[in-house]
């Protein structure tokens, strides 16, 4: 069989480009690009991989090593959504949790 399959290209990002983010602990800048709340992708750069120590301290400085992010970079995006510094590309407005007791 010869059967041929369309390849259909990647165009998230002519839409919906990355956008830069400072970590507000440690001030390494990786481009940020939010498609919903709930998901994020993160493009790190050789200047933020010096700038980071939690990701050296993970090894995630060599090729395949997967770093997760750590809470001050998590708070950074989150704080930059929520202001509107960083475009969340669903439109959907910021979720409230209604079960969230305060003290």
């Amino acid at each position: 069989m010869n059967e041929r399959v369309a390849i259909r290209p990647d165009i998230r990002l002519d839409d919906g480009p990355m956008q830069a983010v400072g970590c507000t602990a440690c001030g390494a800048t990786v481009e940020v690009r939010k498609s919903s709340w709930e998901q994020t992708s993160i493009q790190w750069h050789a200047s933020a991989l010096a700038a980071c120590h939690r990701r050296r301290e993970a090894g995630g400085t060599a090729d395949g090593v997967t770093f997760a992010g750590c809470s001050s970079l998590g708070e950074s995006i989150r704080a930059a959504a929520a202001s509107g510094t960083l475009t969340v590309q669903s439109g959907d407005p910021l979720p409230v949790d209604t079960e969230q007791t305060r003290p």
